[in-house]
């Protein structure tokens, strides 16, 4: 099944990435609609589900995980791909539970989404995901930092949750992601 005018919608509060990408999206052959809020993309993709969605995490108003939510409310066939900024792979990772197909890292460029979405129309079964699977170091990373934003930063309470010493826990925060 190719995507040959597949209905895409792409949400994203930053007007010059969005629309850039919107472009070359339509160039490679996507019917693409815009949106700049969770609440503008609503009102679109109640007039006309997307077959497929491109949302932005951190958006003023409800986040990308929020319109996620809502959009599979929708139309549970639609195919989600989040786009992230540094420091939110965890919260990526949170999506793809939602639902999300995948999650790409800022900057993204066009290719990277067609790519990304290339992966989803070649998996077969429904087990199948776009993802890597992440090396040890980077899946106790993700762990770590999703842990942390459940106790709100709290590094104690992190720390007692994780079952390992306070010290032990700021150490391993000092320290850059580990590689994919």
């Amino acid at each position: 099944m190719g995507h040959e005018g597949a209905s895409l919608l792409l949400v994203d509060d930053d007007e010059v990435l969005r629309e850039r990408l919107a472009r070359a999206l339509e160039r490679r052959g996507y019917q693409v609609r815009t949106a700049a809020s969770a609440e503008q993309a609503l009102a679109l993709a109640q007039a006309q589900p997307p077959r497929y969605a491109i949302l932005d995490l951190r958006m003023p108003g409800r986040s990308g995980l929020e319109l996620l939510r809502e959009l599979r409310l929708l139309d549970a066939n639609c195919q989600a791909l989040i786009l992230t900024g540094y420091g939110s792979i965890p919260t990526a990772v949170e999506a793809t539970r939602l639902g999300a197909i995948g999650y790409l890292q800022k900057p993204v460029d066009a290719n990277d989404v067609v790519a990304a979405l290339g992966r989803l129309e070649g998996a077969s079964g429904v087990d199948a995901s776009p993802i890597e699977t992440p090396s040890l170091a980077r899946a106790e990373w993700e762990h770590i930092q999703r842990v942390l934003a459940d106790c709100g930063g709290n590094v104690s309470e992190a720390a007692r949750r994780l079952g390992i010493h306070r010290r032990s826990l700021q150490r391993k925060l000092q320290k850059y992601p580990p590689p994919r």
